[in-house]
């Protein structure tokens, strides 16, 4: 008989107590080990609610805020989802337990490469993955549901907004000067919703496919 990790009752705990209040998503954090998608060196504290570095000078986010922009997106088994910066793969693996598919994007053929495999082990069929220039999005397969953004972008992400359905959210940090503003956006048949969420930090998006790594 197995137990569960006291290491990942204690995240999920801290979640609930951080704003996070919808099940589904603590639900996909506890069944997603976050210690498969950090460095082996740092896997002491892959449960502590905190950004982590991993390869290409790139962090895996602070539990709490992928969580949060998780539960900003408002998710439904049916949607198809746009990840823009894959990363480690930990954010796109806990979409991929709320939404019918996922598309992420990433700059650092390493980061995809790895990321596939975490995704391979976990058993997890439905994200689709591409080393790309994110900041374009993935034109060939809009229009999503749901579009994510997990690096910083200079501007609202205009060419990124284009591929969300009417009814659609994405969810995106945004320089606004000196600070970055976690935006969510529902497209209208008016037009764009815009509602500021929070502040955070994140890496900033980079144009453009990495030439290396």
């Amino acid at each position: 008989m197995s137990f569960p990790d006291p290491r990942m009752i204690q995240l999920v705990m801290s979640l609930r107590g951080g704003g996070v209040t919808d099940k589904d998503v603590l639900g996909a954090v506890e069944r997603t080990p976050r210690n498969l998608f950090v460095p082996e060196r740092f896997g002491d504290q892959a449960y502590d609610d905190r950004p982590l570095p991993i390869d290409c000078g790139q962090t895996i986010s602070q539990p709490l805020i992928v969580a949060l922009m998780t539960q900003a997106l408002k998710l439904g088994d049916r949607d198809k989802v746009l990840e823009i910066g894959t990363g480690s793969g930990y954010q796109a693996a806990i979409l991929a337990k709320l939404a019918r598919r996922v598309y992420s994007v990433e700059r650092y053929r390493t980061l995809s490469k790895e990321a596939e495999a975490r995704f391979a082990e976990l058993g997890l069929s439905n994200i689709v993955t591409r080393v790309g220039d994110g900041s374009i999005g993935w034109p060939e397969q809009a229009p999503f549901d749901r579009v994510i953004l997990t690096a910083s972008a200079p501007e609202r992400p205009d060419a990124i907004l284009e591929q969300l359905k009417e009814g659609g959210i994405a969810v995106a940090p945004v320089d606004r000067g000196n600070t970055q503003i976690l935006v969510r956006y529902e497209k209208t048949a008016d037009g764009i919703v815009e509602t500021d969420l929070m502040t955070v930090r994140f890496v900033p998006l980079i144009k453009g496919e990495a030439r290396a790594l």
